[in-house]
């Protein structure tokens, strides 16, 4: 998975077709619960997957109004979609990302 920051999210993320970004950090539980998970579905489902380290991007995070980590933002031609807050099951994050997808 890539990582990006503040300097890159707009050619990592906004320019992309579809991307889903997961906002995280290496110091939160379930995100590292969840981060095998997003790697599977990026090599199954080929869908890329952009984590966002809040600590070291604050204000991307201030920007999409990440309250709580993990979150999981899906961004379809730059545009915001939606939003999943917490730790998930692989198979509800594949149904969530799939909803959006087409």
């Amino acid at each position: 998975m890539k990582l990006t920051n503040e300097t890159n999210f707009s050619k990592d993320v906004l320019s992309k077709d579809f991307v889903v970004v997961d906002f995280y950090a290496d110091w939160c539980g379930p995100c590292r619960v969840i981060s095998p998970f997003l790697e599977e579905i990026q090599s199954e489902k080929n869908v890329e997957v952009v984590k966002v380290n809040i600590d070291e991007s604050p204000n991307l995070a201030s920007q999409y109004n990440v309250m709580s980590i993990p979150t999981l933002i899906i961004f379809k031609k730059g545009e915001k979609m939606s939003t999943n807050v917490g730790a998930a099951s692989k198979a509800r994050l594949i149904d969530w990302i799939e909803s959006y997808r087409s």
